[in-house]
């Protein structure tokens, strides 16, 4: 069906792009997950109907015994990825729809022009505790909300952080033995995925490593809910423009982690809220931000109070935080940061990665040649 679909699209690469992007979802959503096998990185049993559904793989990731974990990916993860020169993570929001955003990333990935067997596309779908029946057994599984933040798996069985998931991702697509070519490595996320992404940027200890063995790094943070504050500040006074301490009598746990550096999940334990400021400065992260995120009571939108301190909307939390970043800063220090707004564009995964400037920082496509993705501008500070 999404083959059919891309083929039927206008000629022009830049219209496919757009059109794509919108639609990929949609297909996406519409038939069941089917089951998976147990051997490691071997795709799930196909159901007998074609569905057009992606079908998920089992990896086997980690040191010692290790563990299994699901992701969608458009190469066979057990196969040949010598040919392999780039790797582009995008990971699922709250609902933990893996299938939904490879579909659309795949459909991006189509319409951008780029040679797909030179590009591993991989979706990580993190198990869920409601998610039985979906052939995940065997596997770690995370709270709804814990994957998100870095939590360990909730099965004693598994002692695994979704960040060290992370790290463990990285580590199988950065290995010279399978993939020798590869050079780029992007990790994108959008709303809940963006939450873990923002995270990881700040708090793996894999980055600097990796870069210096010549693999481009980067990540993507689109629409997320929520930043991790470096200290106590937050955004304050009628424009936001300033910064001090929120009110503890309001929001007693707003400095807590996921929102500050209170409690810090134990993948990062013994972490320095600016020393590692610092050291994420100098990492390479494109914000996107979408003008029309702007609802205060938007159905997912994260309203705990620590939440609420950074700001109402997704919007005004996203500017909050560049701001944070500049209000941080110190004299000569150079930022490697980027970050745009993408014009008329709401809680939307593929708008916003088919932007103009979310398919150039996800796909590397440049802007010219994508003149029917959404505008972006420089963010309104």
């Amino acid at each position: 069906m999404l083959s059919a679909f891309a083929n039927a699209l206008p000629a022009s690469p830049a219209l496919r792009l757009a059109c794509a992007a919108v639609t990929a979802a949609v297909i996406a959503g519409c038939a069941a997950t089917p089951p998976g096998t147990t051997a490691a990185a071997r795709p799930a049993e196909a159901t007998k109907v074609d569905t057009g559904k992606p079908h998920w793989q089992r990896v086997h990731l980690g040191a010692g015994a290790g563990y299994d974990f699901p992701v969608y990916a458009n190469h066979r993860l057990d196969g040949d990825l010598s040919r392999i020169r780039e790797v582009v993570f995008v990971q699922h929001g709250l609902q933990r729809n893996g299938d939904d955003y490879y579909a659309a990333g795949a459909a991006l990935l189509k319409a951008s022009g780029r040679n797909p067997g030179e590009v591993l596309l991989i979706a990580p779908n993190f198990p869920g505790t409601p998610d039985q029946g979906k052939g995940f057994d065997g596997m770690p599984q995370w709270s709804v909300q814990g994957w998100m933040s870095g939590e360990n798996a909730v099965d004693a069985r598994f002692p695994v952080s979704s960040l060290q998931l992370l790290d463990d991702l990285l580590a199988l697509v950065t290995d010279k033995a399978r993939l020798p070519q590869v050079s780029k490595v992007t990790v994108a996320g959008h709303s809940g995925g963006a939450q873990i992404v923002h995270r990881y940027a700040v708090l793996n200890n894999v980055d600097e490593r990796i870069r210096a063995r010549g693999i481009d790094l980067r990540y993507v943070v689109a629409n997320p809910s929520s930043y991790l504050y470096f200290t106590p500040v937050r955004p304050a006074g009628p424009d936001g423009k300033s910064f001090a301490p929120y009110d503890k009598t309001a929001c007693p746990d707003y400095d807590k982690y996921r929102y500050g550096m209170q409690d810090i999940v134990p993948y990062a334990q013994g972490a320095s809220g600016l020393s590692l400021y610092r050291r994420y400065i100098g990492r390479q992260v494109t914000y996107l931000a979408g003008t029309e995120d702007n609802d205060p009571n938007h159905r997912v939108l994260d309203k705990a109070c620590g939440a609420e301190a950074e700001g109402p909307t997704r919007l005004q939390r996203a500017r909050g935080y560049l701001r944070y970043e500049r209000y941080l800063a110190t004299p000569g220090q150079v930022s490697r940061h980027q970050a745009y707004e993408v014009v008329g564009v709401g809680h939307d995964q593929a708008r916003m990665f088919g932007s103009q400037c979310g398919a150039r920082a996800v796909f590397g496509m440049a802007e010219s040649a994508n003149p029917d993705g959404a505008a972006c501008r420089a963010p309104q500070l």
